[in-house]
């Protein structure tokens, strides 16, 4: 039996950490998606209840839709910061190659791209 062994090149051991960036990019646009979504669902159950409130036009009902409607607002900024977040995230992943130095890893655009405009057909 002949046995493998692998060596890995020094271009393959300087690729793994920007490897390990991009993967800590993506597990936070995932995670930070999710968190969207879970935030949105909430705010689906929390429109049909207002809604309900308002139908019945009950007093109390519609006192409790101040609190539900405050809820509503809270959560529409958190999703709006979210989606903040995203956005940079996004950008920062697709903008260039993850380099490291020193110790910390930092976003920069890839050289070939440096100078360039982007066109429009028209």
């Amino acid at each position: 039996m002949e046995s493998t062994t692998s060596v890995k090149t020094s271009e393959e051991s300087r690729a793994a950490p920007a490897q390990e960036a991009n993967r800590h990019s993506w597990e936070a646009f995932n995670q930070d998606c999710f968190e969207v979504q879970k935030i949105l669902d909430e705010n689906k159950l929390l429109i049909a209840e207002i809604n309900q409130n308002h139908e019945s036009r009950m007093p109390e009902n519609l006192t409790r839709n101040v609190a539900l409607i405050q809820e509503l607002k809270n959560n529409v900024n958190r999703v709006a910061g979210l989606y903040s977040d995203l956005s940079s995230t996004f950008v920062n992943f697709m903008k260039g190659e993850v380099k490291q130095k020193s110790g910390t890893i930092t976003f920069q655009k890839p050289s070939a791209m440096l100078g360039q405009k982007r066109t429009r057909a028209d």
